[in-house]
């Protein structure tokens, strides 16, 4: 399937994912996945030794695949630090940026710019923007050799965990390239264009 036929069918499900990414008890179980990772991390200890080169998918001869529930947990947790920090700093005139992230509300225009230059749309140098509330497939992928069939294994287990949770809760089941569905989601998150 083509990436247009991906979007065509991922966009009609976007506000459900987003609200789904907003419902306690589905983000209480995608988070129990994430720190199941980071246990497992932490246990393994495997190394990077590229410092968020592997952001840039082109140069690293990759692509990042995730599911519209995570990407969408992410695009919310995004848009909820901002709407705070707009809050907390309404008599400021700049603002401080969530997660490192400077681009207030994503939009299609950098996730454009962001695929035109082979990478993350969250990439800052080589720093992740949203490294507290990236999906899965980030979070478990390194370039120390000795770990890819963990790395591999690790994955697997947890992508299912994340395809049983949407399941449990009727959430459509969409695993995509993460740039295809940020521009799903982009159109349909509160302050994006």
């Amino acid at each position: 399937m083509t990436g247009g036929g991906i979007r065509a069918i991922g966009t009609s499900h976007a506000q459900d994912w987003l609200r789904a990414a907003r419902r306690p008890e589905v983000v209480a179980g995608l988070e129990a996945v994430f720190a199941h990772a980071a246990a497992a991390i932490e246990a393994r200890g495997p190394a990077c030794w590229a410092s968020g080169r592997c952001c840039n998918f082109e140069s690293a001869g990759h692509r990042l695949y995730t599911t519209g529930l995570e990407a969408a947990y992410t695009v919310v947790r995004l848009d909820a630090r901002r709407s705070a920090a707009h809050s907390a700093m309404a008599h400021q005139s700049t603002l401080p940026s969530p997660f490192g992230w400077p681009g207030g509300a994503l939009t299609l225009p950098q996730i454009g710019e962001a695929r035109d230059r082979g990478g993350c749309p969250f990439q800052q140098s080589n720093l992740c923007g949203v490294h507290e509330i990236k999906p899965v497939a980030c979070r478990v992928y390194f370039c120390d050799r000795s770990a890819q069939t963990w790395q591999h294994d690790l994955s697997e287990h947890l992508h299912e965990q994340v395809r049983l949770l949407q399941a449990s809760h009727g959430i459509e089941y969409l695993y995509a390239e993460w740039r295809t569905l940020l521009e799903m989601l982009a159109g349909e998150s509160p302050g994006s264009a």
